[in-house]
């Protein structure tokens, strides 16, 4: 598995390529900006990533914004929906507004902050990825 976590906290970045490593190769963004360059590089090799780990909150392009652009770029390649990158938002921000935000941009899976390992685990296999 292919994984891309864009994250700007060092400490939740490091978590979650720990809990992550072990299911293959971790590759790391720090904002939104650096992973539509990263999955757009990735698509452009024909190397997709299987799985994007995404905070919301962070600094000059937020994970909203990225989802839109990932989703936008997968489109604009022709893939299906149920054919892209599975995105899990990872992220402290637990209020309605976001999370249907979210859902509305095609993320998969919605966790708050801290992440807990066994439910990542579960999400992952939930996911069709382990």
């Amino acid at each position: 598995m292919k994984t891309l976590i864009v994250e700007d906290d060092f400490t939740s970045r490091f978590l979650l390529q720990g809990l992550l490593q072990s299911y293959g190769i971790c590759h790391v963004c720090v904002n939104g900006r650096e992973a539509i360059a990263a999955f757009a590089q990735a698509m452009k090799e024909k190397d997709p990533y299987n799985l994007i780990c995404m905070d919301i909150m962070m600094p000059e392009m937020d994970g909203q914004a990225a989802l839109r652009e990932i989703r936008a770029i997968e489109k604009e390649a022709g893939v299906v929906p149920s054919a892209g990158a599975k995105i899990i938002m990872t992220t402290a921000l637990d209020d309605k507004k976001n999370i249907m935000s979210a859902f509305r941009e095609q993320c998969d899976i919605y966790l708050v902050k801290p992440i807990d390992r066994e439910r990542l685990k579960e999400s992952i296999k939930s996911l069709g990825l382990a």
